[in-house]
């Protein structure tokens, strides 16, 4: 791999570290009240972000995971709520435009959204009853055929920036469907009828997110609202993993660095009365710093590095791996560097309004932010022996 980044790549660092310091004058705000970040979508809609991952021949900017990384990690370490819902755009909007099995008109229409048109698309594929630990997602929201489109009735759940986005694509079932496999992507406009939602997103960290359960009551959409359709939707998830749920592993890299960033300048500010020096001069302070540089920099070479791979080889299996690999490194990674940092911190740091006490909350979701760090392990682990996925037997009982 060639670790240089390049000049296009260190700009587009420079223009996202920019916003990130925009972003974190209201990421306090905005995590305390769990509202939307509705001022920092629209900054990164004036700023040509929204099509930044879009093909060049679809009229994006064409960037490919490994710039995505490097964005939102410094996305992340202004508002990580704001880096982790917004990401939801790119992770449904691109394996829809890469499928060879997506059809040439349904990407022009996302493209056109999307660029021309500067709209927000959210993504809602979770269930209530689903668990990542497993990974199995069986779909209990169904779509029906009605009246030139299809009906849709159901529950989703963790819908981030549902009510800020301009469409949604919702994962059902559909009813004509054999197999039990089986799925159907929409693209639900946000005014449809028969679509609400159950504000019920309150949670220890990534509260801005405002990732909410989408309720489909008879919601109908035209025909043109499909995106793609299959009869097993499983090839289609695993194929665009990368964008699905890789390029998520950057903004919990962004908090773990916001962290390490936030306690350098902290240990420097801080002076105890009739000492010399202030407390980066402590020995204690100075092996957890050193410490948590190593957990830091090991994190970041693992992610880009599986960036890298995406973008240079594909969905191979050495690609695969190396994503759960960089996403289980990161979810251990951040939660030991913000919880050292608050530990560094002391009293001061766990008031609510503390930088460091967001970010430690923020870093705790890392793990259960899916996939679940258990799961990753899971994967590896057949990667790594070499093992045939159809001879293993199930976690659980099934019924």
């Amino acid at each position: 791999m060639d670790f240089r980044i390049t000049e296009e790549q260190k700009r587009l660092q420079q223009r996202c570290r920019s916003l990130a310091a925009d972003f974190a004058t209201r990421s306090g705000d905005h995590d305390r009240a769990a509202t939307h970040p509705t001022e920092n979508y629209e900054r990164l809609r004036e700023e040509g972000f929204y099509e930044l991952t879009v093909p060049k021949e679809w009229g994006g900017s064409g960037v490919g995971l490994l710039s995505h990384t490097l964005a939102f990690e410094a996305l992340a370490q202004g508002c990580p709520s704001t880096a982790l819902a917004f990401n939801m755009h790119a992770s449904v909007v691109m394996p829809v435009l890469e499928s060879a099995e997506v059809t040439t008109d349904t990407k022009r229409r996302i493209a056109e959204l999307v660029v021309q048109k500067r709209k927000l698309i959210a993504g809602n594929f979770s269930e209530p009853g689903t668990t990542s630990l497993i990974g199995g997602r069986p779909l209990t929201a169904r779509a029906q055929r009605a009246d030139g489109g299809y009906s849709i009735t159901g529950r989703k759940m963790f819908a981030s920036m549902l009510e800020a986005a301009d469409y949604c694509m919702v994962m059902a079932y559909p009813d004509e469907a054999k197999s039990p496999s089986a799925g159907i992507i929409l693209l639900v406009p946000r005014a449809a009828e028969g679509r609400s939602v159950n504000a019920n997103w309150d949670t220890l960290g990534m509260r801005a997110t405002r990732s909410d359960s989408l309720i489909l009551d008879e919601c109908w959409v035209p025909e043109s609202a499909v995106v793609f359709q299959a009869d097993d939707i499983g090839p289609f998830r695993h194929d665009h993993l990368n964008w699905f749920w890789g390029s998520y592993t950057a903004v919990y890299l962004g908090v773990a660095a916001a962290a390490y960033d936030e306690v350098r300048r902290m240990v420097h500010a801080r002076q105890p009365q009739g000492y010399a020096q202030p407390l980066a001069y402590h020995p204690d302070v100075r092996r957890h710093v050193a410490k948590m540089s190593v957990d830091l920099e090991a994190a970041r070479l693992m992610t880009y590095h599986s960036a890298w791979l995406s973008d240079t080889q594909g969905p191979t299996p050495e690609t695969t791996a190396a994503l759960y690999r960089a996403k289980y490194m990161v979810g251990e990674a951040v939660t030991r560097i913000t919880r050292t940092a608050l530990t560094l911190g002391g009293a001061h740091g766990i008031f609510r309004g503390s930088r460091l006490e967001q970010l430690f909350r923020d870093g705790a979701i890392a793990p259960i932010q899916p996939p679940q760090a258990d799961f990753c392990l899971w994967n590896m682990s057949i990667f790594e022996l070499g093992l045939d996925p159809e001879a293993i037997l199930p976690p659980l009982k099934p019924i």
